[in-house]
């Protein structure tokens, strides 16, 4: 056999061996074919399935039965970002495991069954920025420290209950870090100086048991540490306390208490240590617990603090609350305070004496207790709360409006007033209100009908969720108002609120629009009228858009047809319209058809309804535009990073959660939201396709909504050629809900099947899980 013969029967067992191995990832995960995302979790893997190419950038392999990392199972996974391996019964790692992963930004190894940690798994993870190891049965870290290569890293996470020492030079080689958290409930041996090698830690959260080490730790970090938290651990002990003293000399601005115990005995001198700290300037306590009815034992000794500046108590557990005391010990240290929140915590009153020592207090959050008229007007006495300038009593028991009005009318600086959830029922004619009072929130108050009471001089007023069957109040400085959920079945006059910007009056019983009614309001920006029973005919829906000047106008989602008019685009479609294709053009229409023929019409649109005559005719009309296009658009025209298809029910979520984290990253992303970059009066076609042509990804959020709204199918079907049948990776699907395979119809068969081969993020709910979500979606768009 020549030399040459050899040189192709070798090339050829290669490339059949990488074949094969390609099979096997493809059989083991389907969704790795053709993706950079691959999502092998849950799937009952006994082993790293073989195949893993360079392509890959994230590898989800969480929740199965891997016990060993060989060296050969990522060998070529060399441009990965994220690696997901944590809740395996991984118990072994070969020591070159992760050599080739240079690129590596995310390691998850928690919840496994490592017993020791060794520094040569991550001697070559020079770009690592998270790491967590929780979870795991090894009980210290080592003689040396594992992370001395990880120059980059940001977020560690350590501990787990057999974990029990930290030595010295544990974090050689960690100078900064944003994140630590080191959960060691039985940690019962700790170095001094273990955690003085870390110059800067902005966030460190603890979770230990024993005083005596936590005072150790905090030693160590009182220079180095903007935020401490500290989970779980009881402050019962009064002889203890000396020992917590150490965290006086603390440079942390803020320090946050979680499931943590208080006593009566053991409150005074925290008290006093948080008051002596330098530069604190706020003390957080979320579902914390205290032991007593607020008679401290010994008297609170501190000096008042000159920084401290924000107090939040938020699900603070007092088993005799009926019983506690009004605090008359810690009047003196709350004068320089501007925001306090107290929520959720069985407040029933708030001491005269103690409101009238808040004298700089500007943002006072009691939400979801239990305040009453009476205790209201007491905690608000003359005097009380000077310089308040937002309130919020929402959840409380208050019943009289014309009481609770009263009781906050000398708040001279109050702006903003939320005692939404509260039960007024009939409210009176004339009430005092604060001069100052520009936003005032009343939704969920069972009020059946607004009088003169309302102030005239708000900018903002909510009354959703009311049993409202009109409104006529003169507000001539309001510019938000909203109405939703009510029983109106008229729109409000324009001439009583004559600076209207935005109104939403979504969820009424609204029938339809006069041209005066639209008219009159020329200058709003914003109205949303979606889900209500409109009856209207395309001429109407023109004039609104062409005539009325109403910027964005949301009128709910087409029920059964879109009336062919310029209205019909994002943000100005008709809900519920009920009118045949005839109707539309009635201008085509002849007087003297014959009845014959208006039937034969009629069984053909319905036989076309019947068979999605409709669509394929849009979907015709989406391919010939798209054939007229170049495949791909020239890099110079590309404006955004991607183009987000939703649903209108799911613009919550979209525009006030995803919109925040991706536009405000760092490097920030430019998305092409259909509200804020869709072009006005342009045909909705011409928008979809524009925007899907100038963005480099496509960003489809899925939910039961989605596939049931008309525009967000109509994107799709463009999706189906423009981006599908070019099998590239533009698409990108974001679960927003769990969907059922029957709710997608069927003639989407191309989203039924990336669905079931391909990768898609879905949306936890569980908030730790979310930091991971973010993480993969930003990779997706990079890609």
């Amino acid at each position: 056999m020549t030399t040459h013969t050899w040189q192709v029967w070798a090339i050829y067992m290669v490339l059949a061996a990488n074949l094969s191995e390609e099979q096997v990832l493809k059989q083991a995960c389907p969704s790795c074919d053709a993706t950079q995302l691959c999502n092998c979790s849950s799937m009952g893997l006994d082993f790293v399935p073989p195949g893993i190419t360079g392509k890959i950038t994230v590898l989800n392999l969480a929740h199965n039965r891997i016990k060993h990392i060989r060296s050969q199972d990522l060998q070529q996974a060399v441009n990965l970002r994220a690696l997901l391996l944590q809740s395996n019964e991984i118990s072994s790692i070969d020591k070159d495991s992760f050599c080739s992963l240079g690129k590596l930004e995310l390691l998850d190894l928690s919840n496994n069954s490592l017993a020791h940690l060794y520094p040569a798994w991550f001697g070559h993870l020079f770009s690592l920025q998270h790491l967590h190891l929780q979870g795991n049965s090894y009980r210290d870290l080592g003689e040396s420290s594992p992370f001395s290569s990880l120059r980059n890293l940001s977020s560690l996470h350590l501990g787990n209950p057999q974990f029990s020492t930290i030595r010295q030079g544990n974090f050689e080689g960690i100078e900064f870090l944003d994140k630590l958290w080191i959960d060691g409930g039985n940690l019962s041996q700790y170095e001094p100086g273990s955690l003085k090698l870390i110059k800067k830690i902005n966030h460190m959260i603890i979770n230990v048991r024993s005083i005596n080490i936590f005072s150790a730790i905090v030693m160590d970090i009182l220079h180095s540490v903007t935020w401490l938290e500290v989970r779980k651990i009881a402050f019962s002990i009064p002889a203890e306390m000396q020992l917590f003293r150490v965290m006086s000399s603390s440079f942390a601005k803020k320090i946050s208490f979680k499931q943590t115990l208080l006593t009566d005995a053991t409150v005074p001198e925290i008290v006093s240590i948080l008051e002596d700290m330098p530069q604190l300037v706020e003390v957080e306590m979320i579902d914390c617990r205290l032991l007593g009815t607020g008679r401290w034992q010994t008297h609170i000794k501190a000096n008042q603090s000159h920084t401290l500046r924000v107090l939040t108590i938020e699900k603070l557990s007092i088993e005799e609350f009926y019983l506690f005391t009004d605090l008359h010990a810690v009047q003196g240290l709350l004068s320089l305070l501007t925001k306090v929140t107290v929520e959720n915590t069985k407040v029933f009153l708030v001491p005269c004496r103690l409101s009238q020592q808040l004298l700089s207090l500007e943002y006072l959050d009691l939400s979801a207790n239990l305040l009453g008229d009476q205790s209201l007007e007491h905690s608000a006495c003359q005097g009380g709360w000077p310089s308040l300038q937002t309130l919020n009593l929402s959840q409380n028991s208050l019943s009289d409006l014309e009481m609770t009005v009263k009781s906050l009318s000398h708040l001279r600086n109050l702006i903003l007033l939320d005692i939404s959830q509260n039960n007024f029922g009939d409210i009176p004619d004339v009430c005092e209100w604060p001069q100052t009072l520009k936003y005032l929130n009343l939704s969920s108050t069972q009020i059946p009908k607004l009088t003169t009471c309302i102030p005239p001089t708000l900018e903002v007023l909510d009354v959703s969720a009311n049993n409202l069957k009109e409104f006529g109040l003169q507000l001539p400085f309001l510019k938000e108002l909203y109405l939703a959920k009510n029983q109106l079945k008229a729109l409000p006059g324009a001439a009583p609120v004559p600076n209207l910007v935005a109104m939403s009056i979504r969820r009424n019983k609204l029938n339809g629009f006069s041209r005066e009614e639209f008219e009159s309001f020329r200058k709003m920006e914003l109205l949303d009228a979606s889900d209500n029973n409109f009856i209207c005919s395309c001429e109407f829906l023109s004039f609104i858009h062409h005539e009325a000047g109403i910027a964005q106008v949301l009128v709910g989602w087409p029920d059964k047809y879109v009336c062919d008019s310029p209205l019909a685009v994002r943000g100005a479609q008709v809900g519920a319209v009920h009118l045949s294709l005839m109707e539309c053009h009635r201008s085509l229409v002849v007087s003297s058809i014959c009845v014959l023929l208006f039937l034969v019409i009629l069984i053909l649109v319905a036989v076309g309804y019947k068979y999605h005559a409709v669509w394929y005719l849009r979907m015709t009309w989406a391919w010939l535009q798209a054939k007229r296009k170049p495949k791909r658009a020239p890099l110079k025209d590309i404006c955004y990073d991607a183009f987000v298809s939703y649903s209108e029910n799911d613009s919550d979520w979209v525009e006030n959660i995803m919109v925040r984290e991706l536009e405000q990253a760092c490097p920030p992303f430019r998305l092409c939201l259909h509200k804020r970059d869709f072009v006005p009066g342009k045909w909705i076609v011409d928008n979809i396709i524009d925007s899907i042509e100038k963005s480099h990804k496509t960003l489809f959020v899925l939910s039961e909504h989605f596939v049931q709204s008309e525009w967000c199918k109509y994107e799709l079907d463009f999706s189906h050629f423009r981006l599908f049948d070019e099998n590239n990776d533009a698409a990108i699907l974001v679960l927003l809900e769990p969907i059922q395979s029957k709710a997608i119809p069927k003639r989407f068969c191309k989203l039924r099947k990336i669905m079931n081969t391909k990768t898609y993020l879905e949306w936890p709910l569980e908030e730790e899980q979310q930091e991971m979500f973010w993480f993969n979606l930003k990779i997706a768009l990079k890609s």
